[in-house]
């Protein structure tokens, strides 16, 4: 019977199978449940292990994740709107299901979405349909691919098994802070939809859906761009968190919908160097260890207020991810090996809905956009087309101008007085959390450190309410939330838990 050892530190400079000979002399095939890099110690930086091992002559089971299957035909194909983490796995769970299904995504497949993306950053051409938000995969294939998360779904196991199988690396299963690369998992998402045409899952791109049909506040359907319906009881809305042309349309068509507290603020960038310095010390440069990253938090407890970072990129890129003509936007990445020479993150601000907005439903929406449109305008007035605004960090803290030093953005930038651009409540917090994280990290506040705007659209600042248990809207029955865009998910892996979820409630109706 195989035996589970737990908290193993192991040396960088050690070997873990010797580590395992000491402990288990007489074993048999082992494998890694969770690895971490424990550098809290100058001295000792090393590795935590949580193993599970075999007695010798044993081996160990292979988990596969099978789910059982539907054994009869239902007469209506469940409608799938939006092909990104939540509108893929829920895809995928129902055909493993044994249930058909019909998907929906106003982008292209990700190799034409590509296209459009590299158009967009080297001449600032915007494409509506194929951006960093837009088109397979969604936000989530330019977001770093990172599967890290705060939820403890049981379904958490199977997506990364499930990518694992679709070609992403087989340590997402047991890393810390698992990371498929951007690059890498643009391969996996075509896998996954051969997949899901091959398994009964019928995929309409450039397609977007229009109108969401209901009969006393029943779902029945959808209407494409085109002009043409479709017809089911079941609609699982996975639109993310930029879709507010379908917010609307649901507003429109009196869906509950409800304000929901979110974050906004900039992105900070710092030689990947200084941050391995700071997180690594005398061991920065050691090649077992690779870019570091970091995690920080500040909460003011008198105004309830706090700052944090977000989506943080070591060895990335920043990128300019906007889905209007006439906005700005900024977001982060890394491929797979990590290798550029900066580290980025967000840096953003809580802002409670019901504190700021009050009833106004669409206060945050109108909040992000306002910021979005005075990004762009920033850049316009001086001088500039579709770059990213950018200040330097001191510049930033002593609010005066100065000069753009060079960055990781494929799009450029220009230097802007982002100090002057943010509201002064969101500023006057990244300020004083800067502080704080610099006592944490000594030397995080740098004069090689660089600030990007805006980053505002870290998750939607609209929920689409749903019961708890049906999962459905708690105004129109058969229209199933899903995801970052309806307010219940925060990354890839609790987005496609979500899909998960839904596409399992549908099977147990039948």
């Amino acid at each position: 019977m195989s035996r589970i050892f737990q908290n193993i530190e192991v040396s960088i400079d050690s070997d873990l199978e010797e580590k395992l000979q000491y402990l288990m002399p007489e074993h048999g095939p082992y494998r890694i449940l969770r690895q971490s890099v424990d550098a809290r110690r100058s001295h000792s930086v090393h590795f935590v292990y949580t193993l599970e091992v075999a007695e010798k002559n044993e081996t160990l089971k292979t988990e596969t994740f099978e789910v059982l299957r539907l054994n009869k035909t239902i007469p209506d194909k469940p409608l799938i709107v939006g092909s990104g983490p939540a509108g893929l796995f829920a895809a995928l769970r129902l055909v493993e299901r044994g249930i058909p299904c019909v998907l929906f995504e106003r982008g292209s497949e990700s190799s034409e979405r590509i296209k459009g993306i590299n158009r967009f950053w080297r001449y600032g051409e915007l494409d509506p349909r194929n951006n960093v938000c837009y088109g397979e995969g969604g936000a989530g294939l330019y977001s770093d691919g990172k599967l890290i998360t705060r939820i403890k779904s049981p379904h958490i196991p199977y997506v990364l098994n499930r990518l694992v199988q679709f070609g992403a690396p087989a340590e997402i299963q047991w890393l810390a802070n698992p990371h498929v690369g951007s690059d890498k998992i643009r391969r996996v998402i075509p896998k996954m939809r051969e997949f899901l045409k091959a398994h009964g899952c019928e995929i309409h791109f450039n397609t977007r859906v229009t109108e969401i049909l209901f009969e006393n506040k029943k779902t029945t359907g959808v209407i494409t761009e085109h002009g043409k319906s479709f017809r089911s009881p079941h609609v699982i809305l996975a639109t993310g968190h930029s879709a507010e042309d379908m917010i609307m349309h649901l507003a429109e068509k009196e869906v509950l919908l409800d304000g929901k507290s979110f974050a906004m603020g900039l992105r900070i960038e710092h030689p990947q160097k200084v941050i391995n310095k700071i997180q690594y010390r005398d061991f920065a440069e050691h090649p077992k260890l690779g870019s570091a990253n970091y995690k920080l938090a500040d909460h003011d407890h008198k105004t309830n207020i706090g700052v944090y970072s977000f989506c943080m990129c070591p060895g990335g890129y920043v990128l300019s991810s906007g889905t209007e003509s006439d906005g700005l936007v900024c977001n982060g990445m890394s491929n797979y090996n990590r290798n550029s020479p900066f580290a980025n993150a967000a840096m953003v601000v809580s802002i409670d809905h019901h504190k700021n907005f009050g009833n106004d439903i669409f206060g945050g929406l109108k909040l992000r956009r306002a910021l979005e449109t005075q990004a762009y305008q920033s850049v316009i007035a001086a001088g500039g087309k579709r770059e990213l605004p950018a200040q330097n960090l001191f510049d930033f803290i002593k609010g005066r101008s100065g000069k753009v030093i060079p960055g990781s953005c494929p799009s450029g930038t220009k230097a802007v007085r982002l100090d002057e651009l943010l509201p002064p409540f969101i500023r006057h917090r990244i300020l004083s959390g800067l502080e704080t994280f610099n006592r944490s990290m000594k030397g995080f506040i740098s004069p090689e450190a660089q600030l990007y705007g805006v980053e505002s659209r870290t998750s939607c600042p609209i929920r689409v309410t749903r019961d708890d248990e049906t999962l459905q809207s708690l105004s129109h029955q058969g229209l199933y939330p899903a995801g970052e865009g309806a307010g219940y998910a925060g990354g890839i892996t609790s987005a496609a838990c979500d899909g998960v979820r839904i596409a399992d409630k549908i099977y147990e109706l039948y």
